[in-house]
């Protein structure tokens, strides 16, 4: 089985090496790596460069302008050619040699299954081995997105076809179209999904989405849109309950942590 594994750059050099060199450890070689740069900089391109030959022609890249990081989101899931798709950020890398090697397994156990995810780990910039928030996936269940949780993005891989059954990524929104993505097909297109008890993910914390309060207002705002736009009733107060979640999330790891 083919997974077809998408990271899209711009300005990543100083992150992209730990990427890079994350999925090259991989135990599962079955790997169709697409890189979307958006014209970098910086030196991005001379870290493609250094590591494509190591990929023995499983590494492919293109570097041109874009609509933002959904457009080249999509870009990658048009070039993907795999049974099965997933995103690796330009920040991030695999907590483990073995991660793709499990999600490959669920799905050959699983005919029926369209879609995979797990758990993620935030870390400090400065300090890559130590954990400051531990994503657990576990606790979602498909009705909780009425309430503004979905799994981890960056952990969820789907089977190609279905993006060819619900489409790729909103380019229209400016922070939430993972969220309105997974809506339309977990909760709305009620595909077979399955948790992995995996810490699938490491990702460094200063992403769009962990920015402070601005952010955390744009979510909201697209995410009321997402639900309008599909056709699910939520409202303000509903999504309002996640926060409460996180806030008691950071608490407990901050206990366990002492």
């Amino acid at each position: 089985m083919t997974i077809s594994l998408i990271t899209v750059t711009y300005n990543s050099g100083n992150t992209l090496f730990s990427t890079l060199q994350s999925v090259l450890s991989q135990t599962h070689l079955d790997i169709e790596y697409i890189i979307v740069d958006g014209v970098s900089k910086d030196h991005t391109i001379d870290v493609l460069k250094e590591y494509e030959p190591k990929f023995n022609g499983r590494l492919r890249w293109i570097s041109e302008p874009d609509k933002g990081l959904y457009d080249a989101m999509n870009k990658g899931i048009r070039m993907a050619t795999g049974d099965v798709v997933g995103i690796l950020n330009s920040d991030d890398f695999f907590t483990g040699k073995d991660v793709l090697a499990q999600v490959v397994r669920a799905f050959e156990t699983d005919d029926r299954l369209a879609a995979v995810y797990g758990d993620v780990h935030f870390v400090h910039p400065d300090k890559l081995d130590k954990c400051v928030r531990y994503y657990s996936s576990k606790v979602f269940k498909r009705k909780l997105m009425r309430f503004g949780f979905m799994p981890a993005h960056s952990s969820f891989y789907l089977r190609r076809k279905y993006f060819g059954k619900f489409g790729c990524y909103k380019t229209d929104y400016r922070i939430a179209a993972d969220f309105e993505f997974l809506l339309r097909v977990i909760y709305k297109g009620n595909i077979s999904i399955k948790y992995l008890p995996i810490d699938m993910v490491t990702m460094r914390m200063g992403g769009v989405s962990t920015s402070g309060v601005v952010s955390h207002k744009w979510i909201m705002k697209e995410h009321l849109r997402a639900f309008r736009e599909n056709g699910i009733y939520t409202n303000v107060f509903l999504l309002g309950i996640r926060y409460i979640y996180k806030v008691g999330e950071l608490l407990l790891h901050k206990s366990v942590s002492r």
